[in-house]
């Protein structure tokens, strides 16, 4: 928990933009038009950095929204995965396209290369439910 106050510090971005950053480091507040205009902001920098998901994660967790705080948490983690990687296993994950093994392949590779268990979990938690429901090929 970052001691972040839901009832002061939420939203982030209107109330403590000085937490915010892009993944490049520029400051929220150097987030605007004219930025945009001069080329000084790429599109990396309109992506939000895993600290930022961490802490929203801590705010959702301590207004008891869990399972909102889980996805964050995720999402903060899949900002160290590869859009092309990301896009994979999101295929992989729709019925009928992997077999377990494909998809335990998967989760293993997000949990020992891009370092996401979490990710790796639901992963795994999907394979279960799939073989389940005989969506498995």
């Amino acid at each position: 928990m970052t001691g972040l106050d839901p009832d002061t510090d939420y939203p982030l971005g209107t109330r403590r933009p000085d937490l915010i950053s892009t993944p490049s480091g520029m400051s929220l507040d150097d987030l605007n038009l004219e930025q945009l205009r001069a080329g000084v902001i790429a599109g990396e920098d309109v992506r939000a950095t895993a600290e930022t998901l961490r802490m929203q994660a801590d705010i959702a967790e301590a207004v008891n929204r869990h399972q909102l705080a889980e996805n964050l948490r995720r999402a903060a983690e899949l900002t160290r995965v590869p859009d092309d990687v990301i896009l994979a296993v999101y295929t992989a994950l729709r019925p009928g396209r992997s077999n377990a093994a494909a998809l335990e392949e998967w989760a293993q590779t997000l949990e020992e290369t891009y370092d996401a268990p979490a990710v790796a979990a639901f992963v795994r938690e999907a394979l279960e439910v799939s073989i389940a429901r005989g969506l498995i090929k």
